[in-house]
């Protein structure tokens, strides 16, 4: 009997082949609409009319991503909001480009230089985005009136299935980027450059996603380097580095009405290197409910960090909060493989309310103080110890 091969693949591929040759990805260059790229010409219309050709166009029949180019060159541009839905995926690329905003705060309308909202598949591919905030800080009075009307330097509003990489943002006014809504995304190899004495400037700021990966990616700046709102479920981060910065932050927590529940946080494989913090919970006293778990902080290496672990529950940086205790139940929560130096003579620094702080584990770690041992400080929680920990852990 002659055997025959399967057919199916084959004749599937034959079909396939001149179906993507029949489309083919858009390419929208900016300079075609108008932009200068001189370092000071408005080149932010001409962005925008790219995006809304790109946007509504479907030369990739929907298989292909439609492309706005913004070449090789320093450009200007004021505040630029692109929203979707688009008709298919779709991709900035930026690379070898620098893109400057408005030194002026008062050329901004909303909280975002770079809005981005209601697009799937969306693609960010280089650029370096200079949000020149140099005279915001000196001027920043946020701690003081507890109200920051700032921009972020990218904002992106529920943008799903969205891929960041190779993208550098600098010198934002406020948060370098806001992540909100964005379930099923991934940021890998993002740089974010800014000063220790940047106010207020995150480097990373997520909430209210479900499913987020970070991966690679190098952080300098003058608050959190990440920080997690409400609503942040199943997040990795691997392979991170921060400092200057305030560490690797959840919270803060407890301080909204009807805030949604943070669940399920892997930071691995990070290390952290002259920051205030290392990895801190923090959640407002008294407060709103809320709850937590499911976070999980593994094979970090410290740097001279002042209080490498923190759980802080009478989070209060204004000195001017309601008294009471938290509301924010905590739970399986586990710090392991934690090791290096701590600036201050408390490297592990537990602060829970009473019945908030559940199940948690602290496993492997070594942590060394100014000049000789560190200590550890513990409210209303006794910790599971698995290994050898240095500091003893609530002793």
């Amino acid at each position: 009997m002659v055997k025959t091969k399967p057919i199916g693949r084959a004749v599937f591929s034959l079909f396939l082949i001149p179906l993507i040759a029949k489309y083919q990805a858009a390419v929208v260059d900016i300079k075609t609409k108008g932009a200068k790229g001189d370092g000071k010409t408005d080149d932010g219309p001409a962005i925008m009319s790219a995006w809304k050709e790109a946007c509504g166009g479907l030369l990739g029949g929907g298989l292909l991503p439609e492309t706005v180019l913004i070449p090789p060159g320093t450009y200007f541009a004021a505040p630029i909001q692109l929203k979707g839905p688009c008709k298919g995926p779709i991709e900035i690329k930026a690379t070898g480009a620098t893109i400057k905003a408005p030194p002026e705060v008062a050329k901004f309308k909303t909280d975002g230089w770079i809005e981005i909202e209601g697009v799937d598949k969306l693609t960010m591919t280089g650029g370096n985005y200079d949000g020149q905030g140099q005279a915001t800080w000196k001027s920043n009075n946020c701690a003081s009136t507890g109200v920051c009307k700032l921009p972020a330097n990218i904002r992106l509003t529920n943008c799903k299935n969205a891929v960041v990489k190779d993208l550098t943002s600098t010198n934002s006014k406020f948060f370098h980027m806001n992540i909100l809504g964005c379930d099923n995304s991934k940021l890998d190899h993002v740089t974010i450059n800014a000063p220790g004495t940047s106010l207020n400037t995150d480097g990373i700021h997520i909430g209210r996603l479900n499913g987020l990966n970070i991966t690679n990616t190098n952080i300098k700046t003058g608050d959190d380097c990440i920080s997690f709102g409400d609503g942040s479920k199943n997040v990795h981060i691997d392979t991170v580095t921060c400092g200057p910065g305030h560490g690797i932050s959840i919270g803060s927590l407890g301080r909204y009405p009807n805030e949604a529940p943070v669940q399920g946080i892997w930071i691995k494989n990070c290390t952290i290197t002259g920051t205030d913090n290392g990895l801190r919970i923090k959640s407002w006293p008294a407060g709103t409910p809320g709850s937590a778990t499911d976070m999980h902080f593994e094979d970090i290496i410290m740097q001279k960090v002042g209080t490498p672990i923190l759980v802080d529950q009478e989070y209060c940086p204004s000195g001017k909060c309601q008294k009471g205790p938290s509301k924010t139940k905590l739970s399986n929560v586990s710090f392991r493989r934690i090791k290096g130096s701590s600036t201050t003579k408390v490297a592990v620094k537990f602060v829970c309310s009473p019945g908030t702080c559940d199940t948690f584990e602290i496993a492997d770690i070594n942590l060394q103080g100014p000049g000789g041992p560190a200590t550890s400080e513990c409210k209303n929680i006794k910790p599971k110890v698995v290994g050898q920990v240095v500091p003893p852990a609530c002793p």
